[in-house]
């Protein structure tokens, strides 16, 4: 009878989970992230094949390997993206409190690769590199305790967090890696200015930062050897950066033709953190710019996107993984042209790597996650346009 009188309420039928996330993902985003993986292949095939040959193996064996880990890579961040901030909060606590106890266990039980750092974990034939997966989860977990930190009541999120920054850099300097150590407070003190810290404070902890780098300088001689080599003025043309300098060179504008390139004959780390040379050498300086426009889009359309976002955490936590992905991008290329000193670091999505490409696609599907677009974001849009 009521309904007779009143009407019935029509049921809503829910949106499927796809034809949401597509209709709410950043597309551009997106799709730059393929054609960064892509790139990453194509000069695979070229800078992967010496290395192959010198280790006696099939010439395009560790092109297969990239484009298993990249897949991996790249479904991580589908599935990520397809997630809610609260989802990837919590799977972002766990990986952390993951990372970090594998990051515990390097001194103990990790290899250096002959690279003079022991990054890497070995389980029978794979290796495992922690601190590529503490990175984004730290980013997660650090917006989280300084959002908390603004509700009325809630935790000292801000001295927490600081005290976990503190940790974390602690046992990447162990290693020692000072490269990823030195982007983790980077993206700390990212996240600590969005969240309103005062300038003054920021310049304070950017004097002990530098304060930390000389302490390194005078007590690490692999952190030593590299500065000293970054601030020689003459450039010995027999190491990677004397390689990766005149490759950049040769190539010019349009490159000296694809496959036509020799730096991947002479360095060893061609493939991964010089892959960028091998792409100026063969394809110019325009595939270089094209690239820099692809990681510059990603980063700039996420924190254009964020600026509608009404959620702190998921606003911080997206400031923080667009930041730390830019950056990195920019210490890779940064190094390559010397530019900045070497720090060891892969090009996202293009550099060869298990761990670095599968960590990529966490870190981007979380940052997908936290810009996609929703109702009230609209209506923030709205209400902006009209005045209110």
């Amino acid at each position: 009878m009521t309904e007779m009188v009143y009407g019935s309420n029509p049921v809503r039928v829910a949106e499927p989970v796809i034809p949401r996330w597509w209709r709410t993902i950043d597309k551009w985003t997106l799709t730059s992230v393929f054609v960064l993986f892509g790139i990453g292949l194509l000069l695979g095939l070229a800078a992967s094949v010496p290395l192959a040959s010198r280790n006696g193996l099939e010439p395009f064996y560790y092109v297969q390997k990239q484009a298993i880990f990249g897949g991996l890579g790249l479904a991580a961040m589908i599935a990520m993206s397809i997630m809610s901030p609260e989802t990837v909060r919590r799977l972002g606590v766990l990986g952390f409190l993951a990372a970090m106890v594998l990051v515990m266990l390097l001194p103990l039980v990790g290899q250096d690769h002959g690279k003079g750092a022991v990054r890497w974990l070995s389980f029978g034939g794979f290796s495992l590199q922690p601190s590529e997966f503490l990175k984004p989860a730290f980013v997660v977990v650090t917006a989280w305790l300084m959002a908390a930190s603004a509700q009325l009541g809630g935790p000292p999120g801000r001295t927490l967090s600081f005290a976990l920054a503190c940790t974390v850099v602690g046992f990447l300097a162990m290693q020692p890696d000072f490269g990823q150590a030195a982007l983790v407070l980077f993206v700390w003190g990212v996240i600590y200015f969005v969240a309103g810290a005062p300038m003054l404070l920021i310049l304070v902890i950017a004097g002990l930062v530098a304060g930390g780098g000389i302490m390194a300088y005078g007590a690490s001689e692999h952190f030593a050897r590299r500065i000293d080599g970054f601030l020689s003025p003459d450039v010995d043309p027999r190491t990677q950066l004397g390689y990766a300098a005149n490759a950049i060179q040769e190539g010019g504008f349009f490159g000296v033709g694809v496959g036509e390139g020799q730096v991947k004959w002479s360095l060893p780390d061609a493939h991964t953190d010089f892959i960028i040379a091998v792409a100026a050498e063969e394809y110019g300086l325009i595939l270089v710019l094209f690239i820099l426009f692809l990681f510059s889009l990603i980063v700039v359309r996420s924190l254009l996107r964020l600026t509608a976002e009404r959620d702190p955490f998921a606003r911080l936590a997206g400031t923080g993984l667009a930041c730390i992905f830019g950056v990195q991008a920019m210490i890779n290329m940064g190094v390559a042209v010397r530019l900045l000193p070497a720090k060891g670091m892969t090009l996202p999505f293009v550099s060869y790597g298990g761990s670095s490409l599968i960590a990529a696609g966490i870190t981007v599907g979380a940052l997908l996650a936290m810009t996609r677009s929703r109702p009230r974001d609209r209506m923030a849009q709205v209400f902006k346009r009209s005045g209110r």
